[in-house]
């Protein structure tokens, strides 16, 4: 087919999944639009890279003064959308405290980077995923937010992936360091393609599974067609791409949402917790059993047995196991650098290689024991709430606990909780999220029109005190506490 005529044929069909899963009831607002754009760049490339506009020096130390800008602007946009909902947000930081001292951690540790300028203003960038994650939080129907965000991001980079890699090669594919070819689509990597596929993958399938459940919900045929359209897209780039990893944590996250959709998981929160478990173990296991090349084909080697011999080589390269080398600095620190270069032999050159490909090592190297210890603050609260907000709310706190316990599976073997990383960026929404609906911010307000609208049409909770699904995706959180309470006596 001519690539012309094959871009014509994309670009339609990107505006025809856009009409098809249109909503005109105003159920999100048009700031939803930012974290869309957010997750359309960090899950791509650059606006400089699509520009071809390389940028001059030290890449790691300088970048692209275009790109800081659209940063900066895209931050700046957010954060005036937060001002405007201040009382929201003032309320969910409070909530999440553990995340606001990890951020403030962060700031602190720049103090000791080698190069504090550069830390300061990765940092700054850093905030911007935070600034994004509660945009959508703050949204009025969360369960519509969440749905709309990752649809938008899936129907413009998934068909457009596709196309790179059929018709357009010198974009869309490449080789690995080995020489082996690889798909890359809109992305860099054929990891980073697994990795956006990932995250809109999950709420693809919590969309498709509620359209399902819901036959109530208004246009649901032409929804589902849409969001049906984006599941196959999403199966297929999973094999282009060709990233285990990626593969591995979609399984275990759409398990997760599966099973938190089981009458007799909801009612025995035990099940739940050996469920999510079970989930890390096996997810745990089948990566580090399988997924050693990841690591061999980042260095551009063959010859090594795994990750082991990068993390072998970072650990001791640390300047302060306490404090770490400063946020986001050890992989521009000259002397971690050269203390790496010598553990591996000489082989190994900075280019070839600009993190550890464990989340968890990462924050230790930058930011030490100090920051491992708060991760993990993170983490297992979010858990923790997730857990009791699928008792509260199934289907929201079932979709926040398969990121978090993907999250947990795939920085195992990627950096994931990094700054402009999609991963992060997902695991900060489903813990503020988690820590909302928990504490009672989320959906209060919206509870109260959907029971009113739900008289309105007749609907009553069943007899067994469950809440229609229309009223579900409408955010009962005070409907589901006294479902909940009925449930446990």
């Amino acid at each position: 087919m001519n690539p012309l005529f094959a871009t014509t044929i994309c670009v339609c069909g990107i505006a025809g999944l856009f009409y098809l899963d249109r909503d005109n009831r105003g159920l999100t607002s048009k700031a939803l639009w930012l974290p869309v754009v957010w997750f359309w760049l960090t899950g791509s490339r650059s606006v400089s890279a699509w520009l071809g506009l390389a940028p001059t020096g030290n890449v790691q130390l300088e970048g692209s003064p275009l790109d800081a800008a659209i940063w900066g602007v895209l931050l700046a946009v957010a954060l005036v959308v937060l001002i405007r909902r201040d009382k929201k947000t003032r309320a969910l930081l409070t909530s999440n405290w553990a995340i606001a001292i990890y951020f403030a951690y962060c700031l602190t540790s720049a103090a000791w980077s080698f190069y504090p300028d550069i830390s300061l203003k990765r940092w700054i960038k850093a905030i911007g995923d935070l600034a994004v994650a509660l945009v959508v939080v703050t949204e009025p129907r969360l369960p519509d937010a969440l749905g709309r965000l990752f649809s938008r991001v899936g129907f413009l980079l998934f068909p457009t992936s596709v196309l790179l890699i059929k018709y357009y090669g010198e974009l869309g594919r490449g080789f690995t360091p080995d020489g082996d070819p690889m798909n890359v689509g809109v992305t860099t990597s054929k990891n980073m393609l697994g990795l956006i596929v990932l995250v809109v993958s999950l709420t693809v399938v919590w969309r498709v599974v509620a359209l399902l459940r819901n036959r109530t919900e208004p246009s649901r045929r032409r929804h589902l067609i849409a969001q049906s359209v984006l599941l196959a897209f999403c199966i297929w780039l999973f094999v282009l791409a060709h990233s285990a990893t990626s593969v591995a944590c979609f399984l275990l996250g759409t398990a997760v949402i599966l099973m938190g959709n089981l009458r007799s998981v909801r009612t025995r929160p035990s099940w739940l917790h050996a469920l999510s478990l079970a989930a890390v173990l096996v997810g745990g296991s089948t990566l580090f059993s399988g997924g050693e090349g990841v690591a061999v084909s980042a260095l551009g080697r063959s010859s090594l047995s795994g990750r082991t011999e990068i993390w072998a080589a970072v650990i001791p390269a640390v300047p302060n196991p306490v404090v770490g080398a400063g946020f986001e600095s050890f992989w521009i620190t000259p002397s971690c650098l050269h203390e790496v270069a010598r553990h591996l032999q000489g082989w190994w050159h900075p280019e070839e290689l600009n993190e550890s490909h464990n989340g968890y090592l990462e924050v230790y190297l930058n930011l030490g024991w100090i920051g491992v210890v708060l991760l993990a603050l993170i983490l297992i609260g979010g858990y923790r709430s997730a857990t009791k907000a699928f008792r509260l709310n199934p289907s929201i706190g079932g979709l926040t606990l398969a990121y978090t316990v993907v999250a947990v599976i795939y920085s195992l073997t990627e950096a994931g909780f990094r700054m402009l990383d999609p991963m992060w960026t997902c695991l900060l929404m489903a813990v503020v999220i988690s820590n909302g609906v928990a504490a009672g911010l989320v959906g209060g307000k919206m509870h109260k029109i959907s029971v009113r609208r739900g008289r309105a049409r007749g609907e009553t909770p069943t007899t067994n005190g469950s809440i229609p699904e229309r009223q579900l995706l409408a955010q009962p959180n005070a409907a589901w506490k006294s479902s909940a309470a009925r449930n446990s006596r």
